[in-house]
């Protein structure tokens, strides 16, 4: 992986940066980001709606962009006429919101119709500026991206590129019902992945299946690992006083679920690890709790009942708490009370969840797909579990019933984990992408003028 910018997930060691052609980093940073977030607001609550770790990902990034003095404009959709043009979320972080069609009820299915709407917006936010006002634009996910080639390109500055997740890879490991990516997101993609300065990735999977999925060129694929906010996600006060805020029981099994109730989130994995596990040790039934913390999205919005059904189906809804999406303070303690969260993804670009949970002291069961082998180290801060059947869920959750020591032992190698994946860290690596992208843009255009 030596032509990826990498920063390995077990080390503390700040990223060393390989830049094409002996670029050395001295170059000057950005002073202006102009970052879009088309479908999913910064402002917005995580788990609820399309808003989720990428949520997280951008206000987290923003903040720490800002404190290292890179000014950060985040341009999203404006979703209710009550908010105004533009709001600070930190010094440094202005949110701005861009009028593209109706308020409410747009699903992110519909929202590549409104993507010319959005592009007016965001042309007319930087008419009002200087000249030179943004020195790059920094776009999430595919349909920000495609807003973003346009801007980058009238306005003759490097796109940066992060892809969170990509149809070719999603429509590749499909959970059963799940409905396949369209075709124009497809398309969409690979024009970005031309278009783009950089590209940044999660890890070195998704840098490697942006080369073998999207033929990216290689030297142009950054690593940084997201990071998580370890001052908000540890583990405090313990698991015990969590417990006793949340309302659970001191001394039961909680194998936590925590995120959006969706097919390719898999919660229903959980909830018949769940079943088969009670099957074979009936005597739990009286000491386990299984909150699931989340709302619908997705493709699970045509059935946000379907779980609940399920739980009735396999005759564990005796059980099974459903929360709606909660805050982050309180998601953190929803992860310190857990004995276990158990995320069985079937796509996940990174698992920021995961992190979020270890950073917590708590140890993860996770499907063995996308980010989740770097976010978890198997059989020391959690296991890994090759495939979605949930017999072997079940044992691992087994491990952690018949052994509350377990919980303890791996949750603490978990919060040891977690250390590493600081978003200081991640904003560091961020700006030396940045800085080698407008770097590289000067030398094309030189080189294209002379």
């Amino acid at each position: 992986m030596s032509q990826y910018v990498s920063r390995l997930g077990n080390s503390r060691v700040a990223p060393r940066i390989r830049f094409p052609g002996g670029f050395s980093g001295g170059h000057r940073k950005p002073r202006r980001v102009a970052m879009l977030s088309v479908h999913t607001s910064p402002l917005h609550q995580p788990g609820t709606g399309d808003a989720g770790g990428m949520n997280v990902y951008i206000v987290e990034l923003a903040k720490r962009l800002a404190a290292i003095n890179i000014e950060v404009e985040i341009f999203t959709r404006a979703t209710t006429g009550a908010l105004p043009p533009s709001v600070e979320l930190a010094p440094g972080v202005l949110v701005r919101h861009v009028d593209a069609g109706p308020y409410e009820g747009l699903a992110k299915e519909e929202l590549p119709a409104q993507l010319c709407a959005f592009t007016h917006g965001v042309m007319q936010a930087w008419a009002g500026q200087r000249p030179g006002h943004y020195d790059l634009v920094h776009s999430h996910y595919w349909l920000s991206g495609q807003v973003g080639w346009l801007a980058a390109q009238r306005w003759g500055v490097p796109l940066v590129h992060a892809m969170h997740t990509m149809a070719k890879v999603k429509n590749a490991a499909l959970a059963e019902g799940d409905t396949p990516e369209p075709a124009a997101r497809v398309i969409g993609e690979t024009q970005i992945v031309n278009a783009s300065d950089r590209l940044i990735a999660n890890t070195a999977e998704e840098a490697d299946e942006l080369v073998r999925f999207y033929e990216a060129d290689p030297a142009a694929v950054a690593v940084v690992h997201p990071g998580v906010n370890l001052d908000r996600f540890s583990p405090a006060d313990g698991r015990a006083a969590a417990r006793a805020r949340l309302g659970l029981p001191q001394d039961a099994m909680i194998p936590l679920f925590a995120g959006r109730i969706q097919p390719l989130k898999a919660p229903d994995v959980l909830l018949r690890a769940v079943a088969v596990l009670l099957d074979r040790q009936p005597s739990l039934r009286s000491s386990i709790v299984v909150p699931v913390v989340g709302g619908p999205s997705g493709s699970g919005l045509a059935k946000p009942e379907g779980l609940q059904k399920l739980a009735a189906r396999l005759g564990i809804a005796d059980v099974v708490r459903f929360h709606p999406p909660v805050g982050q303070d309180e998601l953190a303690d929803w992860f310190r009370a857990a004995s276990v969260l158990v995320m069985p993804s079937y796509s996940e670009s990174f698992g920021l969840v995961a992190i979020e949970a270890q950073a917590s002291g708590t140890p993860v069961i996770a499907a063995a797909v996308g980010g989740l082998p770097v976010a978890v180290r198997d059989e020391v801060s959690g296991f890994l579990i090759p495939g979605h059947d949930p017999d072997p869920y079940a044992q691992a959750l087994g491990r952690f019933a018949e052994s509350p020591e377990l919980v303890s032992r791996m949750g603490a190698a978990a919060a040891a984990h977690a250390q590493s994946f600081g978003w200081d860290t991640a904003a560091s690596a961020t700006a030396d992408v940045y800085t080698a992208a407008m770097h590289e843009h000067r030398r094309r255009a030189r080189t294209h003028h002379g």
